[in-house]
């Protein structure tokens, strides 16, 4: 009877471990998002543009790889936002060699040509076309279809050239050292460098943006 009962009390244990065994993937539930972590609160929030909204920019370099790997990504990601969210794209340029990046940003923007945005940088990362002067840059524009003329005169209007310069100080007021860069509300920032990975950091727009809501906006 021992060796009989010494089996069943090891079956007992065995079906007793069992019951409060939980995988581990059901124990640890979604991963936590932490300020100081998966995104950074500015010391200093910057003005919005728009009221009742939640304001996301991506700060980025049409030269930057890994812009250009989380394009796709975050385009999509804007398409499935509700009517309350409103996101924009600020071009950096780090230098003042990298400026014409910026005015071709918003000289395709001035003439409604912002769609081209993807294929510049496809151009300039599969391609290998650099694109930092103006001939270079209209020659490029123009085998797109846009006429090589409007587009110069919007690349080198006062307009353009002044849009270019204020990104560039507003990405010094929101301290980017690097992109791509998500800044929500003003004061959030994150970006796939901070947060980990792209899908991480896109989980923690999700979280920030549903933040602002809960905040009423603020």
């Amino acid at each position: 009877m021992k060796p009989f009962r010494r089996l069943l009390q090891l079956g007992l244990g065995a079906v007793f471990a069992l019951s409060f065994f939980v995988p581990l993937s059901h124990a640890q539930g979604p991963a936590k998002i932490e300020p100081g972590f998966d995104y950074r609160i500015l010391p200093v929030a910057q003005p919005l543009d728009t009221k009742g909204k939640v304001e996301v920019i991506e700060f980025f370099w049409y030269g930057c790889p890994h812009c250009f790997d989380f394009d796709p990504e975050i385009m999509a990601w804007e398409k499935r936002q509700a009517k309350d969210v409103v996101f924009r794209q600020v071009p950096i340029a780090f230098r003042e060699e990298l400026m014409p990046h910026s005015q071709l940003f918003y000289a395709l923007e001035a003439l409604g040509k912002s769609n081209l945005n993807s294929k510049v940088m496809f151009a300039m990362h599969r391609e290998n076309k650099r694109l930092l002067n103006e001939n270079d840059i209209a020659d490029w524009v123009a085998s797109q279809g846009v006429d090589r003329n409007a587009f110069l005169a919007a690349y080198r209007s006062f307009a353009v050239v002044s849009k270019a310069r204020a990104a560039r100080q507003l990405g010094d007021a929101y301290r980017i050292d690097g992109v791509p860069t998500v800044a929500i509300q003003g004061k959030y920032i994150t970006s796939p460098s901070i947060a980990g990975t792209r899908a991480k950091a896109i989980a923690v727009m999700d979280h920030l943006v549903d933040k602002v809501r809960k905040e009423n906006y603020k």
